[in-house]
């Protein structure tokens, strides 16, 4: 069956390249800065995993931004000149303010081309879970799925994605802004190796923490078997990691003991992630229940109003 859609998909999904390059999908690059200048994070086209991640071990701390302004509003143009409805899964607001100036793009554009049927997504995920977002999604837009139905599946599947990860410790996030200074104080107090996912709103959220990293494997591949979906659903799971392949291949290792039917796609954690979780990081996503349903009762009155 056709696709009825194009897609564009951005840097922070974390990809291989080569995923993504088929017809019909559009991607966006976000940036780094380092000591030597501008790069874009081009998923790993002009610098290894290994060499950006020993820049930072070598003492680099790269800064990041979104993917530029004039490279959201191109991707928009071109989707609005070429008249096929285009859905952008973004990564997420809570992160990074990419989308809002995706949205304001898209009323600018719009204003020109005001019949363009373009829509826009805030995935409220990034990195592995994006990831896995997308590939499911591409092959949702493969079966035949409208630009609108596509629209709909994302802004209830991006609730049904399961993530956790683990970093050496939380320093570099402190310092990008995306967790406050009392949590990264008290996981460096208690020198333990941080567990971290996102919260319903696109936050990054403490889940728990390890003492060492092999306990810390232990209890993410405890946390696929008490959460992953066991009724029929993608038997797809990524694991991410961040120049530590040995801790990745444990990983795997631990969740094919526990569940031989799964499918786990590897893959290096890309450049505007690994800017803020430093080397070390791993992940893991796949797909479980529906995360709101763990909200306190405060978050799901506070979900509501701002659903309006």
């Amino acid at each position: 069956m056709a696709a009825q859609c194009n897609l564009i998909i951005d840097s922070c999904c974390d990809l291989p390249l080569s995923m993504l390059q088929i017809e019909g999908v559009d991607t966006l690059n976000f940036n780094y800065v380092m000591s030597d200048g501008d790069h874009e994070d081009d998923f790993y086209q002009s610098i290894t995993p290994h060499e950006f991640y020993e820049k930072i071990r070598n003492g680099e701390t790269p800064s990041t931004s979104q993917a530029s302004p004039a490279a959201i509003e191109a991707a928009w143009r071109r989707a609005a000149e070429n008249g096929i409805p285009t859905v952008y899964l973004c990564f997420s607001s809570g992160l990074s303010s990419n989308y809002s100036t995706a949205a304001a793009l898209l009323a600018q554009v719009k204003e020109e081309f005001p019949d363009a049927p373009l829509y826009l997504v805030d995935l409220m995920i990034g990195s592995t879970p994006e990831g896995l977002l997308v590939l499911e999604a591409l092959r949702q837009r493969d079966s035949g799925l409208s630009a609108e139905e596509l629209v709909e599946w994302a802004e209830q599947a991006r609730y049904f994605v399961q993530t956790a990860f683990m970093v050496d410790d939380l320093d570099a996030l402190h310092r990008g802004g995306r967790i406050p200074a009392s949590v990264a104080a008290a996981g460096s107090a208690l020198n333990v190796k941080p567990l971290l996912t996102f919260d319903t709103s696109g936050h990054l959220a403490l889940m728990g923490a390890a003492r060492g990293r092999k306990k810390g494997l232990k209890q993410m591949a405890d946390f696929f078997a008490k959460e992953h979906d066991t009724q029929g659903g993608s038997p797809v799971v990524l694991i991410g990691n961040a120049d530590c392949p040995k801790d990745a291949e444990t990983l795997r290792d631990l969740l094919a003991k526990q569940d031989e039917s799964i499918t786990v796609v590897q893959h290096n954690i890309g450049a505007t992630i690994g800017s803020h979780v430093g080397p070390g990081m791993v992940s893991i996503s796949f797909w479980g229940g529906d995360r709101r349903e763990n909200m306190s009762v405060a978050d799901r009155i506070a979900a509501k109003i701002k659903r309006g």
